[in-house]
């Protein structure tokens, strides 16, 4: 399992456009490959909608012709009245009109399916990625991939692709058309338009700049949001309202200042291209009144010739906006191909025809396991740890906290790539087995229970999707848990709220408990649940995990020593090794050991 997955930055980097960050981004676009021929389609009427558009100043100048004593001939020689021109430009404004709607159309289908799609692989990607990813990276960060980064692809492929599409063509046709009308005052105003562009790529450099930097601080004050409410608790027991609301109102403040400074860019670009992009038009119009004025032109001419100018500019000044909306899709498509390309963990292997499912019995040998965080590998966690646990057997481990303890547990479920050592299961190493298979015989019941906010019937069967609701009122009943679901009017359709808040502590570890007794799994792993509770919780909650010890391995993480005085053997982790192993008997009456001076602890601390 490669777990050195790239730390993701929340506001993600600023993209250059080159050649290869141009080749890296256009990856993104396999996703419409199931979609090719509705895209393709829609190209099709796109160029002819965008085709359309561009003979709308020749009709214009045609008119102009007519009304003004210019009439126009057809080849074979018929005169072509007003009238008739006029109805050819509105047939011409039907089509357009019938071309636009099937080009957004089919383009909405594409975009929404691919957008899906993208969607749907960044989630399974998300759920396959190994516990260090994250780790290293915030949860903001990691959403936003799925929400503002996809956000900008969809943009693109229903808006900015089919924008830039038609304004490299409403340029490139613009200046055929206007080159037909005028060659020498076509030159003319090519010679007026390269200096305006490059002005106008400066300062949308600088906007771009800019408005990311605007991007980023708003960006930060989604984390504070963010990490306000998921704490809120907190928030409340601190008394820090006042606090978070001032530090989320000094990120909104920074948030509007760098939006000032864009803004104030942008304005002075939008002076500039007033003044300089329609100046240069105005100047080409002068030149081409003068041609009129000695004959060299007829009005018609110059009415095309003005429009299509028009046509030439509005596309300068689009296309100086679509480079930054590129630059932005690229930036997007690059981050999230960044996720999608993440290593995933080993898990849905496919099985080989004709093999058998993974039996556990839940033989368990630890052989010189050593373990360091790949972020730290200079500090061990865990040093030369060996012990066996035959099927059937129940173990506790027993330490100060930050020992170790879950540590052990998380590499028997592969959590984490070991350092040294290994771990077998049944006698086989468990980096050979298949991780779905594997996890799908151990079952957990952590110490802060996590529900989720659906029913208490979904919580439960979280451990068996497919189950019954018969089986799923026995699980409850073995885990003590039916007594208080069936007080509920709703009984297991009661919705346990955010994080199963509207349930105890002692009924959250008992939907815990049913889950994993629904699970029915071979090993099991208990961070004893029943530290937090009262006194009969307590008694309800171990009763139901004695119920789901009974012929399984099990591991228990032990706070209250009290609780493991029945195992079959205890392992006293210190500093990350074990430094005792026995029974309760033997380890409470040895002298000077750790286990018995953390039980005399305990017992005058109770």
């Amino acid at each position: 399992m490669n777990t050195s997955g790239t730390t993701l930055d929340p506001d993600g980097p600023k993209k250059k456009l080159t050649k290869e960050s141009l080749r890296q981004g256009l990856r993104i676009f396999r996703f419409t490959l199931p979609y090719r021929t509705k895209f393709i389609i829609g190209l099709v009427l796109l160029t002819l909608s965008s085709a359309t558009t561009m003979t709308f100043p020749w009709i214009i100048g045609k008119l102009a012709d007519t009304a003004s004593g210019h009439p126009v001939v057809l080849p074979t020689g018929a005169v072509v009245s007003i009238n008739q021109i006029a109805l050819g430009f509105f047939v011409l404004i039907l089509l357009q009109g019938s071309f636009s709607f099937g080009r957004i159309w089919l383009f909405t289908q594409v975009s929404e399916f691919t957008v899906r799609d993208i969607r749907q692989g960044l989630y399974r990607k998300f759920v396959s990625l190994p516990i260090p990813y994250f780790e290293k990276n915030r949860v903001g960060a990691i959403t936003s991939r799925i929400t503002s980064d996809v956000g900008v692809i969809q943009d693109s492929f229903s808006l900015t692709l089919a924008e830039l599409f038609r304004q490299v063509m409403t340029l490139v046709a613009g200046i055929v058309f206007i080159m037909v009308v005028s060659v020498k005052l076509s030159l003319f105003m090519l010679l007026t338009f390269p200096p305006i562009v490059v002005l106008a790529m400066v300062f949308g450099k600088k906007i771009r700049v800019l408005a990311k930097t605007t991007q980023d601080e708003l960006a930060k004050t989604n984390v504070i949001v963010e990490e306000t409410l998921q704490g809120i608790n907190t928030v409340k027991a601190f008394t820090n309202e006042q606090f978070e609301t001032q530090r989320y109102g000094a990120s909104l403040t920074r948030t509007v200042q760098a939006a000032l400074r864009s803004n104030l860019y942008r304005g002075g670009f939008v002076s500039f291209v007033i003044i300089g992009l329609f100046g240069g038009i105005v100047l080409v119009l002068w030149r081409a009144a003068t041609l009129v004025q000695a004959g060299q032109m007829t009005i018609g001419d110059l009415t095309q010739f003005a429009l299509y100018t028009m046509f030439i500019g509005a596309s300068v000044a689009g296309l100086g906006e679509l480079y930054g909306k590129v630059q932005s899709t690229l930036g997007a498509s690059e981050r999230i191909l960044e996720i999608l390309d993440e290593p995933s963990e080993p898990s849905h292997q496919p099985r080989v025809a004709g093999t058998a499912p993974l039996q556990v019995r839940g033989d368990i040998d630890y052989r010189h396991v050593a373990f360091s965080y790949p972020t730290r590998p200079d500090l061990p966690v865990l040093q030369d740890i060996s012990f066996d646990i035959q099927a059937g057997e129940k173990i506790a481990l027993v330490g100060p906290s930050g020992a170790g303890k879950s540590t052990i547990v998380q590499l028997l479920m592969q959590f984490y790539e070991l350092s040294g050592g290994k771990i077998l299961i049944d006698g086989r190493d468990v980096r050979q087995l298949d991780l779905t298979e594997l996890r799908s015989h151990i079952g957990i019941v952590p110490q802060e229970t996590l529900l989720f906010g659906g029913t208490i019937r979904e919580n439960i069967a979280y451990g068996k999707t497919d189950a019954t609701d018969e089986e799923i009122i026995l699980a409850a009943r073995k885990a003590n848990a039916w007594q208080f679901i069936s007080t509920f009017p709703e009984g297991l359709d009661t919705i346990v709220g955010e994080r199963g808040v509207k349930l105890s502590g002692g009924q959250r570890q008992r939907v815990a408990i049913a889950r994993a007794i629904l699970k029915n799994p071979a090993i099991l792993i208990l961070d004893e649940a029943t530290s937090a509770l009262d006194s009969e919780s307590e008694k309800l909650v171990q009763s139901a995990m004695d119920e789901l010890m009974q012929n399984r391995t099990s591991i228990i993480i032990a706070h209250r020593l009290s609780t493991i005085r029945k195992v079959d053997k205890i392992l006293v982790i210190d500093g990350g090794r074990i430094v005792e192993q026995g029974t309760h008997e033997e380890l409470s009456h040895s002298e000077n050991g750790l286990y018995a001076n953390l039980l005399k602890l305990q017992f005058e601390l109770s």
